[in-house]
């Protein structure tokens, strides 16, 4: 009977968990300024001070990848920020506190899940509709904004698998300062950017297939109307795989920090 009790409250208890991060979010400026705000200034001066640039050198002035970019690296900052606190979450014992509830032990790590998901839903939503305001359009179906808006929850949502796994197991300030330098790269040098075959030719290839490429380029397909099923399959296989690696990793690493301080 409890254990049926445990089970049935998993999903109420993650709803709590989940309310409690993003109230805490929420109150710390920092979340929102990196998840939404740095990059929606980003599309907005980037297209404003590069849209006729990009329109005299390819023709358009590649907003719809712009607007498909910002959204992943808006969501990939603000999970950053977001596992700025573990590690004083884990130093202080607050996480093993969460571990000796009377609640389901898996319920504070999907509690976090799903606010990652909550957040970064409302920071693309908000991103996109920016960019309907700069001029993005729709030109195939309305119902591609569906995708349109989950493909880039399910990469970010994954990204805070790696976030949580690397906070939880070193929580320097280095791993931060890498995570973060590392989402820049893999942001700006992307077709979210410029079409990939404005890059150098030796850096095509990595510009094509780093993980983020898939996913902006389907989102660019959505937009403008034009097949988006591969790459969205692909976009999907680089989710799986890195959360087949990462998600393991993440449980361990967190039930590992819960269990080292009494």
């Amino acid at each position: 009977m409890t254990t049926q009790l445990t089970a049935s409250s998993w999903a109420s208890e993650s709803v709590v968990f989940a309310g409690r991060l993003l109230t805490s979010w929420r109150r710390n400026p920092g979340v929102p300024i990196q998840g939404i705000i740095f990059p929606t200034a980003l599309l907005v001066f980037y297209h404003l001070l590069a849209g006729k640039s990009m329109i005299a050198i390819s023709g358009t002035d590649n907003l719809d990848s712009l607007v498909p970019m910002c959204a992943l690296a808006g969501g990939m900052f603000g999970a950053i920020g977001a596992g700025l606190s573990l590690p004083t979450e884990r130093a202080t014992g607050l996480l093993s506190r969460f571990w000796t509830l009377p609640v389901h032990r898996a319920s504070a790590i999907t509690g976090r899940v799903l606010a990652e998901t909550v957040r970064t839903f409302l920071g693309v939503a908000l991103i996109t509709a920016v960019g309907v305001t700069l001029g993005l359009r729709f030109h195939g179906s309305l119902l591609a904004i569906i995708p349109f808006l989950v493909l880039p929850v399910l990469v970010v949502v994954t990204f805070s698998l790696v976030v949580m796994t690397l906070a939880l197991k070193s929580g320097g300030n280095a791993v931060f300062m890498w995570l973060g330098t590392s989402s820049v790269g893999l942001a700006f040098c992307s077709p979210g950017i410029a079409p990939v075959d404005s890059f150098p030719t030796w850096l095509q290839p990595v510009i094509q297939y780093q993980p983020l490429s898939p996913a902006i380029q389907a989102m660019h397909a959505l937009s403008t109307g034009e097949p988006a099923f591969g790459l969205f399959l692909m976009a999907v296989a680089w989710v799986g795989v890195i959360a087949a690696i990462f998600g393991p990793l993440a449980v361990r690493n967190y039930r590992n920090a819960a269990e080292s301080v009494r």
